[in-house]
């Protein structure tokens, strides 16, 4: 062999062991098992709550797309409560449209039903949908995490903090096996109307029609109705799966699966451990759902705000505020019980007593028009009870105006209950039906007789009005806080006013939220 033929084969050989390595690199770089995450896992009956098995259960790990359970979880209960309608169009914020795949594609400043982007989070577990949905309710990924690890502990969900609506990867984002089984128990039992979307092999998301993530698993394992997968590298393969046989609900939680198949093997382990363990016969005890509460969750956020050393400054205050007060429009007001009479009673002057209460009366009548530059109305009684801020006439104590001309006591009547909230299912949306002209009094006036206000908008229900009037008033207490709130319903939907206020007072306040960007015009003679 000449040398030329010897650098030739050299050169075949050389060129044959780069195609070589080539091939071994395009073949590592294809879909692969992920590495060895932690394990978990966890067997619920779901009747009674109580554990069936658990291995690592409450260790805090990464959750991927199984936090997508709570960002349902919560807009379930804003549908519920009439702040939304599974109609009500949400704009696509810019963070939305950035989250990387899984994705239905939005783009920022897109308009898209509710609707499609809960199906789209539920089935096709879409980050840009659920982090549209967060981003619609709080503003920020940062806030709607902080709502979602409220919500959490409300649920007894003790392990649990989240950052994002979706469940990508993110510092102190966290859950365990056995928090997110107790998820899945309350999204089955707190809001079954909706918990059929979970199990639809494919759906319409609006703008495609996407298919289920889980659709092999709910093929594959008998009775099996839902719920919800999630992947990330550092989570490895996770799964909460609910399945029924016989009238017995098992749930189930696996985090840190090698490979899809692998998790659903798992799975089926589970689910058959649990269905043999679980007594048949139990008698089913539903979690308790935590009640909705507009104003206590507008507390939190203002006190996270209080918090936060960037939160806004009020004007001529140094710094931000840390104390915020709320009067309360309260569920009932009870009649006290009759005081026990006492063996020896003290006779009672009734003209003195009447004397007493007039001459009460005509000073608050007095104080009233002095500040308001208005001759008083024909019936003291009746001013006296409209100062007092009752919505009702009250009932004067006699007795006690005898013994103590200073201490007259007002009762007022018991309120009514508040209208049960609008239920809508995924294929029907019932028209809202609000409280008829019900007026909710958080601050009242005494100041008397201020005859202007502000009108920062109209809204499509009253529990919208009211709910933007609340987060007005936490950031501009500084002008509103003596200020009546009140929902008025008009032909075009329900205008959100605050009443009594001098002009000067409704000046400034609509200054300074239309500072802010917020709608705002007076209103008064």
């Amino acid at each position: 062999m000449g040398k030329s033929t010897a650098c030739q084969v050299a050169q075949y050989v050389r060129h044959f062991l780069i195609l070589a390595a080539l091939s071994v690199v395009a073949a590592c770089s294809g879909p692969q098992e992920s590495k060895a995450a932690p394990y978990a896992a966890y067997v619920m009956d779901a009747r009674t709550g109580e554990t069936l098995y658990s291995e690592n259960a409450d260790t805090r790990l990464h959750p991927a797309s199984l936090t997508k359970m709570m960002t349902l979880y919560i807009t379930f209960s804003e549908i519920e409560a009439g702040n939304v309608s599974l109609d009500t169009m949400i704009t696509v914020s810019k963070t939305a449209a950035a989250q990387p795949p899984s994705r239905l594609g939005l783009k920022a400043g897109q308009k898209i039903q509710l609707r499609y982007l809960i199906r789209a989070a539920a089935v096709k577990s879409a980050n840009d949908a659920a982090a549209a949905i967060g981003d619609y309710f709080e503003g920020t990924p940062e806030k709607w995490g902080a709502r979602m690890t409220r919500t959490a502990k409300q649920l007894g969900m003790k392990n649990s903090t989240f950052k994002n609506a979706n469940g990508l990867t993110a510092k102190g984002h966290l859950s365990t096996a056995h928090d997110m089984s107790i998820m899945g128990r309350h999204l089955f039992y707190d809001y079954p109307q909706y918990y059929n979307i979970f199990s639809r092999r494919s759906t319409d998301a609006g703008m495609a029609k996407v298919a289920n993530t889980n659709r092999k698993f709910l093929d594959a394992y008998k009775g099996a109705d839902g719920i919800k997968t999630g992947y990330t590298g550092p989570a490895g393969f996770n799964l909460t799966a609910s399945a029924e046989r016989d009238g017995v609900r098992i749930i189930a939680t696996v985090f840190g699966g090698t490979s899809t198949p692998m998790r659903n093997a798992k799975m089926t382990e589970l689910l058959d451990l649990g269905f043999r363990k679980a007594k048949h016969g139990a008698v089913a005890n539903p979690p308790v759902a935590p009640a909705y509460n507009a104003d206590q969750e507008l507390i939190a956020q203002a006190a996270e705000q209080a918090d936060d050393p960037n939160a806004m400054e009020v004007e001529g205050g140094g710094g931000p505020a840390k104390t915020i007060r709320l009067v309360m429009a309260v569920s009932s007001s009870p009649r006290p019980s009759a005081r026990p009479l006492r063996e020896v009673v003290a006779p009672v002057d009734l003209a003195a007593a009447d004397q007493a209460v007039n001459a009460m009366a005509n000073d608050i009548a007095g104080a009233l028009a002095e500040a308001t530059a208005e001759p008083a109305p024909d019936s003291l009684e009746a001013q006296a009870v409209e100062l007092a801020g009752l919505a009702a006439p009250a009932e004067l104590s006699i007795s006690a105006a005898a013994a103590n001309p200073q201490a007259v006591q007002l009762i007022s009547a018991p309120a009514k209950p508040k209208h049960k909230a609008p239920i809508y299912d995924d294929a029907t949306v019932v028209a809202e039906v609000e409280p008829a002209a019900e007026e909710v009094v958080t601050n009242i006036s005494t100041s008397g007789g201020k005859g202007y206000g502000i009108n920062i908008g109209r809204f499509n229900s009253y529990g919208e009005a009211d709910r933007v009037l609340m987060k007005t008033l936490l950031t501009e207490n500084a002008t509103l806080s003596d200020a009546l709130r009140k929902v008025v319903q008009k032909s075009g939907g329900f205008d959100a006013n605050f009443l009594g206020l001098s002009q000067k007072e409704a000046d400034l306040a609509c200054r300074r939220l239309q500072a802010r960007g917020v709608t705002c015009f007076t209103m008064g003679s």
